[in-house]
């Protein structure tokens, strides 16, 4: 099977079943629903797919319609909406089992020097090397890992403020948070395998920032969340083999719904990537159902 990072590649090569049209693995899970940052990174794999290797990706915007079944191929057609000068437009939509289950557009532009330069400066945090894994201090914690967590081993993940077991830790929590990132092992030099892999992974933690001020990060859940939508804006080239901040902030929540603001910065500093999104928070019955309707 080899390592999670190629099983991470390997999810993300497409079968191609036709011009616009091609199929995903979804891997067998524990868990009801697929997670969403696999169902997104491949549906931008299958619009990279139709696009000239020299428009890279600088944005997306998705939405996750009904919950995906782990185990069952999802089917990707690719609907070819613009092919201008500058830029390039493709929609995708996921299909499993005959029902739509993500909806996606996503833009591509030709490269152009120039414009206006400005960015937001990098938060100062410490170092990645000088934080635990997260897998390692979760798994020291907890004794056993949770079940969702086969999709993190791709990835190493460092959260950059220290985690809190208890809700008596919970005083004055801000409603953010903050991870370093990067593959297990070294990526194809692909640039659309690297931003495909963030985009898988820019759905791990985001609604963390959500969740920091209500009940600890790890451990049994209180609510049973949702992505409900999702945005990112690539504004640099980057390698996610690579060290990567993710800082993650949550401006409100309310009427179940809770909205996450994240950045992504390289070790130089440059803000590379920008996320929103929307996630639903219903607290966790007995009677409690997967479907967001």
């Amino acid at each position: 099977m080899g390592t999670p990072v190629d099983q991470l590649v390997d999810l993300l090569d497409l079968e191609q079943i036709e011009l616009n049209i091609f199929r995903g693995r979804s891997p067998e899970e524990s868990l009801q629903r697929t997670f969403g940052g696999q169902v997104a990174g491949q549906a931008l794999v299958a619009a990279g797919r139709t696009v000239a290797d020299q428009r890279p990706v600088h944005s997306l915007h998705a939405y996750f319609l009904r919950p995906g079944v782990p185990g069952v191929p999802i089917v990707y057609q690719v609907d070819r909406i613009r092919d201008g000068r500058s830029f390039t437009t493709r929609r995708v939509l996921g299909i499993q089992q005959g029902r739509s289950i993500f909806a996606l557009t996503a833009d591509f532009h030709r490269p152009e020097p120039g414009g206006i330069e400005h960015q937001e400066p990098m938060p100062q945090v410490a170092p990645p090397e000088d934080l635990p894994s997260a897998l390692d201090e979760v798994g020291q914690r907890l004794g056993e890992l949770p079940p969702f967590i086969s999709r993190r081993q791709p990835f190493d993940i460092r959260y950059v403020e220290r985690l809190r077991w208890s809700k008596e830790e919970l005083v004055d929590v801000p409603a953010r948070s903050g991870v370093w990132l990067r593959t297990n092992g070294p990526l194809p030099d692909d640039p659309l395998i690297h931003v495909c892999a963030l985009t898988y992974a820019s759905d791990m933690t985001l609604l963390d920032s959500v969740r920091a001020p209500v009940e600890p990060l790890w451990g049994q859940r209180n609510f049973d969340m949702a992505s409900l939508d999702h945005a990112m804006w690539f504004h640099r080239p980057f390698r996610t083999d690579e060290w990567l901040l993710y800082q993650q902030e949550s401006p409100i929540a309310h009427g179940a719904r809770g909205l996450a603001r994240g950045q992504i910065f390289d070790r130089n500093g440059q803000l590379v990537v920008s996320v929103v999104q929307e996630g639903l928070f219903r607290p966790i019955a007995p009677a409690a159902t997967e479907d967001r309707d």
